[in-house]
Formats: C-alpha cells, sequence, structure tokens
C-alpha cells in the first residue's frame, strides 16, 4: 500500500510540474496565431499617478521604474524568453515607465503609440482610447496575418487601459493575453502574473 502511495505522490507531482509547462507552451503559440494579444501593464513605479505638471518628453517630470520595477521588467522578459517568445512587434504607451519597461525587457525595440497611453488624468477619454487601442491591434494583427510567420503582438501600457478593453484590474508587470476578434476588440482572456 505504501508503495503505490507514493507511486501516486510521485505521478501527480509530474503531472503538476508539467502542467505550467503546457500552459506556457500555450503562450507562445497562442501569441503566434494571430488572434491573440499579449498586454503588459508596466513594471513598477512608486507612487500614484504622476505628478502635477507632468510633460511627456520628459522622463524627470513622471513617475518612473524603481530598482524593484527594472529588476521586474528584466524579469518579464526573461520568462517570455523561456516561453519561446524571443522577439515580438513590441508597442508601447509613451509614458517613460512604460518606454522602459519595454526596453528592459529586451525582446526587441519598441515603437510608440498613443494609443496605449494613459487617460487616468482624464476618465472621460476611456471608450475613446479603448477604441484607439482596437484599432491598433486590429491593424497590427491583421498586417501580421498575411504573413506566413506571424510574430507575437505585445502591448506594453497602463492599468487603466487594461482594465478598460480586458475588464481587470491587474499589478504591476502582470500580462493579459486577450484573444480578439477580427475587429481588434477583446472575446475572452487569460492573466500571468508578473514572474
Amino acid at each position: 500500500m505504501n508503495f503505490i502511495n507514493i507511486l501516486i505522490s510521485t505521478l501527480a507531482s509530474i503531472a503538476f510540474g508539467l502542467f505550467p509547462l503546457l500552459a506556457h507552451a500555450n503562450l507562445a503559440s497562442d501569441l503566434n496565431d494571430g488572434q491573440h494579444v499579449l498586454l503588459i501593464r508596466h513594471a513598477d513605479a512608486p507612487g500614484y499617478g504622476d505628478p502635477k505638471g507632468y510633460q511627456l518628453d520628459k522622463c524627470t517630470t513622471q513617475r518612473n521604474l524603481g530598482d524593484y520595477g527594472k529588476k521586474q521588467a528584466a524579469l518579464i522578459g526573461e520568462w517570455l524568453k523561456n516561453q519561446g517568445i524571443t522577439s515580438a512587434n513590441l508597442i508601447s504607451s509613451p509614458w517613460c515607465r512604460c518606454i522602459d519597461t519595454a526596453k528592459l525587457m529586451n525582446i526587441g525595440s519598441a515603437q510608440i503609440s498613443p494609443a496605449l497611453g494613459s487617460f487616468f488624468d482624464d476618465m472621460s477619454l476611456e471608450k475613446q482610447q479603448t477604441k484607439e487601442l482596437e484599432k491598433l491591434i486590429q491593424l497590427n494583427l491583421n498586417g501580421n496575418n498575411n504573413s506566413k510567420d506571424k510574430v507575437p503582438l505585445i502591448l506594453v501600457t497602463h492599468h487603466v487601459n487594461i482594465q478598460a478593453y480586458a475588464g481587470k484590474v491587474v499589478n504591476v508587470g502582470d500580462m493579459v493575453l486577450v484573444k480578439v476578434n477580427k475587429n481588434g476588440q477583446h472575446l475572452s482572456h487569460q492573466i500571468y502574473p508578473s514572474p
């Protein structure tokens, strides 16, 4: 009886150990199917909101990544590489904490898009900004669908954008894999916590 318990315990451990690997393998294949996008909330930037009078072209006026956030961004990049994602169509919000997160992930150079910019300071822009995000996704995935070799679309943005688009509040560095329709609209999602 003891041998059977040990055998069951060992098999269960192996099965539970393989489950995360299978889930991660699915992330890479999902991101290569032309129907998924990965949204990442920027890494840890101490504080709340941006200082009054901040300017997008002056990082020193914004809330920026701290030491922990810089390490977290690099870990996100390493985690993605471990999932088989070594390069991507990487697009960032114009806020410096998002640009820095994208750079430190080290999976390719990031384009900047206002469609990923925060509307935290003016929540009345939520619907308009979400429509712009959908257009950005549609344009990038549909252009990618013509290619035989699809490239993962990864967007680095803010919690308000992710909440408006996917209906989920996420922590800094969290990732949301979103399945989209042909118009770039959210169909379903899966959250991957920051590594």
